[in-house]
């Protein structure tokens, strides 16, 4: 077994077959051609001189000589990394990477502050990643990126949260709904309400649960649907009302699209968090970013 014949390509291009699970989804993400890619996992696997991955069905699983490759090109990924923010560092914030995951909620916030640490700081690289809080989680617990940016501190990780700004979660409907205008609804007249909710797991949707919840009120589910703007156009359609964080709604309550219920208890107050595993080493350009985070955070946040 001559692995010193193995090249750092392939060895990436074999990692990420055995993330994404799939040779295709690998190829995408790679920007390469399926045949190149089963072509370069080939002739690392020819020169390990056992099988890495198996078939069965349609899916492909990682052989004993499969996972314990995987283990090692982590962490010779890990250590390449290290090295790169080693060097940076050495040069100071002005080069180097920052890889960033953010909630799709956020992304009508942190991408702004984004734009002026670029503008204040054009030498480093950045990366931006937006999904749901179950994508951030599965990036987290793989540590692909040096900052996650979600509403709830996350469950069974051993992580860093520091707040930095307020999140607070208001109580829409449409225009025409019949209790628009008046003052402080008990949440008691809600019970028989149909709401829209974000699907099960969703930061916002917790809170509102827990809100309703301890009222002794059990959300009416009408509609699970998995984007905040889908939400916005369902309720302003006259399907149910929705709990939903102040940052996406500002357009629609402006041009009255959505209408802003005085429900006694509202605005529920989260705060937008920082997240990073416990014990790693950030970056320079990821301190810097974290400061011009809190340095630069909305008014409301920064005066409390």
């Amino acid at each position: 077994m001559k692995l010193r014949h193995a090249t750092l390509h392939q060895l990436r291009i074999f990692l990420a077959v055995a993330r994404h699970g799939s040779f295709a989804r690998a190829a995408e993400a790679l920007h390469l051609s399926p045949p190149t890619l089963s072509l370069q996992v080939k002739q690392l696997a020819d020169t390990v001189g056992q099988p890495l991955f198996e078939q069965l069905g349609k899916k492909i699983y990682l052989t004993a000589t499969g996972h314990t490759l995987a283990d090692a090109c982590q962490d010779i990924d890990d250590r390449l990394e290290r090295l790169s923010q080693d060097l940076a560092a050495l040069q100071g914030i002005e080069r180097g990477s920052l890889k960033i995951a953010i909630l799709t909620t956020v992304k009508y916030t942190v991408p702004k502050l984004l734009g002026g640490f670029c503008a204040a700081h054009p030498g480093i690289d950045v990366a931006m990643f937006v999904g749901n809080r179950e994508a951030l989680l599965q990036r987290l617990m793989a540590n692909e990126d040096d900052l996650y940016i979600m509403g709830q501190p996350p469950e069974h990780i051993d992580v860093v949260c520091e707040a930095f700004a307020d999140n607070p979660l208001v109580l829409v409907a449409p225009p025409d709904h019949p209790l628009v205008g008046e003052r402080q609804i008990s949440p008691q007249r809600l019970a028989q309400e149909p709401f829209i909710l974000r699907e099960p797991g969703s930061g916002t949707r917790l809170t509102a649960e827990r809100f309703f919840s301890a009222q002794g009120i059990a959300l009416k589910n009408r509609l699970e649907v998995g984007s905040n703007e889908a939400i916005k156009q369902t309720v302003a359609g006259g399907l149910g009302l929705a709990v939903l964080s102040a940052t996406t709604v500002v357009s629609e309550l402006a041009l009255r699209e959505l209408v802003q219920l005085d429900v006694q208890g509202f605005p529920l107050i989260r705060r937008w968090l920082v997240v990073y595993p416990k014990g790693k080493k950030l970056s320079a350009a990821a301190l810097a970013f974290k400061d011009w985070l809190f340095e630069h955070r909305p008014p409301a946040a920064a005066e409390r």
